[in-house]
């Protein structure tokens, strides 16, 4: 009989968040995860690629890059599922998405566009100096 794997969380209110506003500002990335990568995971087939193993705990840490527009990718990091494999007891635990900082960012208020890549309201100078270096470079 095929292990069907529990999807668990390590912090689920944090990691909700997070969803969400990938949900909001990235809805390839989000559609891919639930409908495609879920599925998978829960079938067994780690996807992404495997960061770290734990031979004690009976654990492995893996990184799944999520599709994201070139530029933003560029600007703020590719988007990236964070989690941990406890291949005994047939659990996955989601832990984070990367870039955070944008994404929790982007949780809290309304972000701002610039050339059609999230702004970041912290550092929306830098931000949008990267997009428009990015701009002259393919230019």
């Amino acid at each position: 009989m095929k292990t069907t794997y529990i999807i668990d969380y390590i912090n689920e209110n944090d990691f909700k968040k997070l969803e969400r506003s990938l949900k909001k500002y990235n809805m390839l990335a989000y559609k891919k995860l639930y409908f495609e990568y879920y599925p998978k995971l829960k079938e067994g087939n780690f996807l992404g690629e495997l960061v770290s193993t734990n031979k004690e705990k009976g654990t492995k840490v893996y990184e799944l890059k999520l599709p994201t527009d070139c530029v933003f990718s560029k600007v703020h990091g590719d988007v990236k599922l964070h989690y941990i494999v406890y291949e005994d007891e047939g659990i996955i635990m989601l832990d984070k998405f990367s870039p955070e900082d944008i994404l929790r960012e982007g949780h809290q208020s309304e972000l701002t566009a610039y050339k059609g890549v999230m702004v970041s309201k912290e550092h929306a100078e830098k931000d949008i100096f990267k997009i428009n270096l990015l701009n002259l470079i393919e230019k």
